[in-house]
């Protein structure tokens, strides 16, 4: 089968699905890429994938500018004479149904969070929850990746329940994050973010965490790595970013394509995310043998089990935040070491990359 992979950037896609890729083409299928313009375009391209830039905008609204995307889009599928499309990202799961409306194309989207103006709500959030319902009733089946999320849009009927499968996250490659010893805590403990640096990521409470936790303990390191967001009061500006790296409160690394040798130097990744799919960043910490700190909220919860391989804080909550990084801080070097060694069975267990990857090639068989 002709299958295409969509979503809103080229970027998620070389990150989390270049694997899915791979082995759709090692069972024979015939596959497309189709993603917003970035850098990693030409990445896809020379891993051997066909690759088409649509127009995407990360979070625009400006209906002439939208339109133009989705007739990109439906001409794309049209002239690839795709017979499935796998999408992802909220706007790449809506604007794929409606760009496949009346062509036969058959549909499974996966959610992988439920998008700002969906959390949010007001008229756009309105107009988001009609354009799911419209759309996801046409799907084959449609991935949830974790239960809450699943739980409300059969709540909400706009997927039934019987098309509403769960699937492990977008899973973690287990031999590229592969276990590694916690580093020496002899220069003191290093918490890592790594996130977009966006407010809904817990930005913010992350930190004024640092902040709170380094008055107490100076001798603990905050570090956060990431891209910033370009897109106006959804996250820092350059220049907050330089004055907390000014007062000490945290080091920011940058962004960069392989976020293994900072997970290695890290005691503990914190995500303290107001809402996820299933965040990735846990999924290889864990699968790196890193305890996580993480908000109690969907996604987040899914790989975080309290004292077992991490803990949980409350979200929108950085005093209850600094109280879990302090508590971490307290533990014996021991019990953090084994929290790690958890995580990783946790991953081994349950976070499988190739689980998910096994779920896709069955939903595809049952299209034959």
């Amino acid at each position: 089968m002709k299958v295409a992979l969509v979503a809103n950037t080229s970027w998620y896609l070389f990150n989390f699905r270049r694997n899915l890729a791979s082995a759709l083409r090692a069972s024979r299928h015939d596959i497309v890429t189709i993603a917003g313009p970035d850098d990693y375009a030409d990445r896809l391209r020379a891993e051997g994938l066909r690759h088409i830039v649509v127009p995407f905008s990360g979070s625009g609204v400006n209906p002439i500018r939208e339109l133009r995307t989705l007739l990109a889009l439906r001409r794309a599928l049209r002239i690839e004479k795709v017979d499935v499309v796998l999408s992802y990202t909220p706007k790449g799961n809506i604007y794929t149904a409606l760009a496949t409306l009346g062509g036969g194309v058959r549909l499974i989207p996966n959610v992988s969070g439920l998008g700002r103006a969906f959390i949010q709500g007001g008229w756009l959030g309105t107009l988001v929850r009609l354009l799911y319902q419209l759309t996801m009733r046409r799907a084959s089946c449609v991935f949830f990746q974790n239960a809450d999320d699943r739980a409300l849009f059969v709540r909400q009927r706009l997927v039934a329940a019987p098309r509403a499968l769960l699937v492990p996250g977008s899973g973690v490659d287990l031999t590229r994050f592969a276990y590694a010893p916690p580093p020496d805590e002899g220069q003191g403990l290093r918490f890592l973010l790594v996130a977009r640096l966006i407010w809904d990521k817990g930005l913010a409470e992350f930190v004024q965490a640092a902040r709170a936790a380094r008055r107490i303990r100076p001798d603990l390191h905050f570090a956060v790595l990431g891209a910033l967001d370009t897109s106006p009061r959804r996250g820092a500006t350059r220049e907050e970013i330089a004055r907390w790296t000014e007062e000490g409160t945290i080091e920011y690394l940058g962004m960069t394509d392989d976020v293994r040798p900072e997970i290695l130097r890290a005691h503990c990744v914190v995500l303290p995310s107001y809402r996820e799919g299933v965040p990735r960043s846990l999924l290889e910490a864990a699968a790196m043998g890193r305890p996580v700190i993480a908000t109690d909220v969907a996604g987040c919860k899914d790989v975080v089990e309290p004292g077992h391989n991490g803990l949980l804080c409350r979200p929108r909550d950085p005093q209850h935040l600094t109280e879990k990084i302090l508590e971490f801080a307290g533990l014996p070097a021991d019990t953090r070491h084994t929290m790690g060694a958890n995580g990783r069975r946790k991953a081994e267990l349950e976070f499988d990359e190739g689980t998910v990857i096994g779920r896709y090639l069955e939903a595809l068989g049952q299209l034959r």
